[in-house]
């Protein structure tokens, strides 16, 4: 199954009760279609127990086809399940996951590297002052000297 047809396939059901597991969510919905997977992710039901858990109030379930998504989610839609309404509506993949290509600083790709990054000695860093004074560098009373020849006069 293509990525970009999953998203079409795949359905949001928020306002789902604690009393509803993936059974429930299977036979109220593969009336619409033929159901290939339904997710009921979980959350930890306490913090300091952490082998109970207890779903997070929404489930997401995959269709064969987009149009049995879009049935379910025409017919399902504001509609009630155990005395909780449920909204439905064709799930949107996470922001999170996807990685920042747009953030990210230009030399840190190869490409940028290799065309504008300059060897250390021909940057103009403290290194490559350094190798231009030559002699100078091994005596400091000549480097001292040198800088204040360098100073700006006011």
């Amino acid at each position: 199954m293509e990525e970009g047809t999953k998203g079409k396939k795949t359905i949001f059901i928020g306002g789902i009760g604690e009393d509803v597991d993936q059974t429930v969510i299977y036979e109220h919905f593969a009336a619409f279609g033929d159901i290939i997977e339904v997710q009921l992710p979980q959350a930890p039901a306490n913090p300091s127990q952490p082998t109970e858990f207890k779903h997070r109030g929404f489930a997401f379930v995959t269709y064969s086809s987009s149009a049995d998504a879009q049935d379910a989610i025409d017919n399902m839609d504001l509609n009630e399940l155990r005395g909780r309404v449920l909204k439905v509506n064709q799930a949107k993949p996470m922001k999170g996951l996807q990685p920042p290509d747009g953030n990210r600083a230009v030399w840190e790709t190869e490409e940028w590297l290799q065309q504008y990054a300059k060897p250390l000695a021909q940057s103009g860093g403290v290194q490559g002052r350094t190798a231009q004074r030559g002699p100078s560098a091994e005596n400091p009373e000549e480097q001292i000297n040198g800088e204040d020849a360098d100073a700006m006069e006011e």
